[in-house]
């Protein structure tokens, strides 16, 4: 599956906002948008107001960045919510957040979504005692998610793990830390999944 690879402050800057693409380093003064409040390019300084489109293309654009998810797929997921019971936008944001990579972030192995991709491509970790390498796999509710015996020395999951500790969990996510491993104990709701995103916008968008 392809990914983007460029410069992930640049994606914030076009937002307007942070999305927190480099975990830690996102709070600290080497912030890129914390250094330059402006979209990227040469005219980035003198963009003018959105039109309705804008607004909602930016908003799936923002979404899509922060799961880090390509067009195609992400238009998937879109499909696939619009035909299951309830309301589109939210369904699509707990799609998301049933991903394997986006709970290996949400539970504190990896600093970012990012990472947590890339450890899961790796092999680093198995749900139900069998190993997944597939970031897009879905977890339903009482899966469990653990650090392969011979990946519970990797600095980058200890390191990710101390960080967490002052992060919190989830309110659907339960944390054994002897055992190194996690429960996706339910789907959050829509006020659960705390993201400076207007879904409905998203809808609005692929709706036309």
């Amino acid at each position: 599956m392809a990914r983007y690879t460029g410069p992930l402050c640049r994606l914030c800057r076009r937002e307007g906002e942070k999305l927190f693409l480099k975990g830690t380093r996102c709070y600290t003064e080497k912030c890129g948008i914390e250094r330059r409040k402006y979209a990227p390019g040469q005219h980035g300084q003198g963009r003018g107001k959105l039109s309705d489109y804008g607004i909602q293309l930016r908003e799936k654009q923002k979404v899509r960045r922060i799961y880090g998810i390509m067009e195609r797929q992400f238009r998937l997921y879109f499909e696939r919510a619009s035909r299951m019971k309830g309301v589109t936008g939210e369904i699509l944001l707990q799609l998301l957040e049933r991903r394997l990579d986006a709970s290996v972030y949400r539970m504190g192995f990896a600093a970012n979504r990012r990472e947590a991709r890339q450890l899961v491509n790796h092999g680093h970790f198995k749900v139900n005692g069998r190993s997944v390498d597939i970031p897009s796999f879905l977890l339903k509710p009482g899966d469990v998610v653990e650090v392969r015996e011979t990946s519970k020395e990797c600095s980058t999951i200890t390191e990710s793990l101390a960080i967490a500790e002052h992060r919190g969990l989830p309110a659907w996510i339960e944390f054994e830390a002897k055992a190194v491993k996690g429960t996706f104990v339910r789907i959050p709701s829509r006020d659960e999944i705390q993201l400076p995103v207007q879904e409905q916008l998203i809808v609005e968008l692929y709706s036309k």
